[in-house]
């Protein structure tokens, strides 16, 4: 399947640079996938397309503050570090720019000294390894002086760095938030568990590589990133239960759509597991652990639109895209969400 099937022209204007004032006055395409229907509502309206014993999958990752502004100890010169994964206990795998000047053994100081950071290896990709010295707690550090490692297509600035988080998040770990559950208030989700609906919570932390383009021409050639996952057993009991009893699975966003797919492609069932999981879902995967999903619009080629045509068709979400843009609806991060029924 060609990659070039997934694009489509999107204005620049329709590309979110800022979320909107109340969360879940977001809009919503609601996408009926059995006959490619659409209707039109707001976010906060979802209880509507909701049921008793249904349960509702969030991933509850917390964006890491990861970028950070440092001089080199010895220059001066201006350094801006990304924080990818951690390696062993204060060792981190970073992205640097200008990585050119950062060799190993190189010093960078951050915050007028109350974080520091030793360059102790090299990554094949141009990454590097940075060993980080401070008093008290790192992640205590981090929140002072880290920025919210905002999408490449976010120009603006971010004035209030929890918006770029779920109201529920608290696994440390994204380098990205998990953008669909961004539409969710506690005062939603207060009203859905009034309803009977369930609320699950797994752990995906979202890597860089989400925003990765797909470069080859067609998609089975493309080697998807890999990101570490969690399900507790509760969860993995609340899920099989729901199941049982005939309630629907809605994961909310891509994130939780891999983790469960992952989990029920291994094992038939819900477990408690965790791991790295690189699932690639393309039109043509049959799905296994969801019936239904919550998801924001998503980049043209990317494996996230790709992820969503093999969940309501392609041909389905190809139309859905046009009439979004026809609508001028807010598309990617802090943009507008869509319904998959």
């Amino acid at each position: 399947m060609k990659v070039e099937d997934f694009d489509f022209h999107l204005p620049e204007e329709l590309i979110a640079q800022t979320p909107l004032e109340n969360r879940s006055e977001s809009r919503l395409m609601v996408l009926d996938k059995e006959d490619g229907s659409i209707d039109h509502i707001r976010f906060k309206q979802i209880t509507d397309y909701l049921q008793e014993g249904d349960c509702l999958v969030l991933n509850d990752t917390r964006v890491l503050p990861a970028r950070l502004f440092g001089q080199k100890e010895d220059t001066g010169a201006n350094i801006e570090v990304l924080l990818l994964k951690q390696e062993d206990g204060d060792q981190w795998e970073t992205l640097v720019k200008p990585a050119k000047r950062i060799r190993v053994g190189t010093e960078i100081v951050f915050g007028d000294g109350k974080l520091k950071a030793t360059c102790i290896g090299l990554k094949d990709h141009g990454g590097r390894i940075l060993e980080f010295q401070y008093d008290g707690i790192f992640y205590e550090v981090l929140d002072e002086l880290g920025e919210m490692p905002l999408p490449p297509y976010i120009r603006e600035r971010l004035e209030e760095q929890d918006r770029y988080q779920t109201v529920f998040a608290r696994e440390r770990g994204s380098a990205a938030a998990p953008t669909a559950g961004l539409h969710f208030t506690e005062e939603l989700l207060d009203e859905l568990r009034e309803k009977g609906v369930h609320i699950a919570f797994i752990t995906l932390h979202v890597g860089l590589g989400t925003f990765r383009p797909v470069s080859v021409e067609t998609i089975e050639e493309h080697d998807m990133h890999a990101e570490f996952y969690q399900v507790s057993e509760g969860t993995a009991r609340l899920l099989n239960d729901v199941r049982a009893n005939g309630g629907r699975i809605i994961t909310v966003g891509t994130t939780s759509t891999r983790t469960l797919e992952t989990i029920a492609s291994k094992h038939g069932t819900f477990v408690e597991e965790s791991g790295w999981t690189n699932i690639f879902i393309y039109p043509g995967y049959e799905f296994k652990g969801i019936d239904g999903l919550i998801t924001n619009f998503h980049l043209p080629k990317s494996t996230l639109i790709m992820l969503v045509s093999a969940f309501a068709g392609q041909e389905n979400v190809m139309h859905a895209y046009e009439t979004a843009v026809k609508e001028k609806y807010r598309f990617f991060s802090f943009g507008d969400a869509m319904l998959i029924k």
